[in-house]
């Protein structure tokens, strides 16, 4: 007679998959029907495994009744599409300038291509629970009403302040996240996906930098947990050494000294802006590492930056 006998790697196997499960319990039970926004951005959203495997996860993470919401950048796809219209980009400060050639752009791959390509992706992770993944875009239901970006920096040679015109760049001035709200508290299990463009009061369109338009999501949701996945593991010293644990101060003097620098200035004024507004905690994290979400908030360890009020 033939039987089926479990091999002793398998039964390993098996045995620490529920170790790990059990392990996970405390911390499923902290952000049980608690909103975690996650800003999805950098180029590792230029890996299609990547981006199914993170769609998965943000499938479990409502599957176990968290509240997720993603915010996502596109950076990388605009470049690309920038380039090949042959039109040139110019950064400030880790910020777009943006023309209205560029916005239209910029437009058609951050709330179509790439949005709904996301969005279909989590549906799919999600087709066999019913989870779907809606597209957003921040001019939907007025979600982002923005306003004009102002920047100055100063002349090398003068060193008189100058202003920098950003072009269609806003920053949220209101949120009314009624439909996202409503959308996670639906008894169907939606999870939004949301683009950063949003409008001014006169009703033009603006690009909004992610990691901005997902704190002052994270903000008006009072979120648990505000995760900016980007393509480094976080925050580092002088001596490029991650820094695991900060707090609001610590953050503004990495600014004030000029230790951060670039994209890392936005990250870092927007988790400022989140915690004072009320989100929890902010955690800056790699999101090319394998499920860093779910390391993040289901285990001990964690990962990359977590800063705190």
């Amino acid at each position: 007679m033939n039987a089926n006998i479990a091999s002793p790697s398998k039964t390993a196997n098996a045995i620490a998959t529920a170790k790990t499960l059990a392990e996970a319990l405390p911390f499923i039970q902290r952000y049980d029907r608690e909103t975690v926004v996650i800003k999805y951005g950098g180029h590792a959203m230029g890996d299609e495994a990547t981006a199914q495997r993170f769609a998965a996860d943000v499938v479990l993470l409502k599957l176990v009744g968290i509240h997720p919401v993603v915010v996502h950048g596109g950076g990388p796809h605009i470049s690309a599409m920038l380039n090949r219209a042959g039109v040139k980009s110019e950064f400030v400060d880790g910020l777009r300038v943006t023309d209205s050639a560029t916005m239209e752009i910029a437009e058609m791959v951050l709330s179509g291509a790439v949005n709904k390509q996301l969005a279909h992706w989590i549906t799919q992770a999600g087709r066999e629970a019913d989870v779907r993944g809606v597209g957003l875009s921040g001019k939907d239901a007025r979600l982002f009403t923005v306003e004009k970006v102002v920047r100055t920096r100063k002349d090398p040679e003068s060193r008189i302040e100058q202003v920098v015109d950003l072009g269609f760049v806003g920053d949220p001035k209101e949120v009314d996240a009624q439909l996202v709200k409503t959308l996670i508290k639906a008894e169907q299990d939606y999870v939004p996906v949301i683009a950063p463009i949003g409008v001014d009061s006169a009703g033009a369109t603006f690009n909004i930098n992610a990691d901005t338009a997902a704190g002052a999501l994270a903000g008006a949701l009072t979120a648990k947990r505000f995760l900016l996945l980007t393509d480094i593991e976080g925050v580092k010293d002088l001596d490029g050494n991650l820094i695991t644990d900060m707090t609001i101060k610590d953050a503004k003097d990495l600014i004030g000294s000029n230790i951060a620098h670039g994209g890392m200035i936005p990250k870092l004024e927007t988790a400022i802006g989140a915690l004072e507004a009320g989100v929890e905690a902010v955690v800056i994290l790699d999101g090319r590492t394998p499920h860093a979400i779910l390391n993040e908030l289901f285990t001990d360890q964690g990962s990359g930056t977590l800063i705190h009020s």
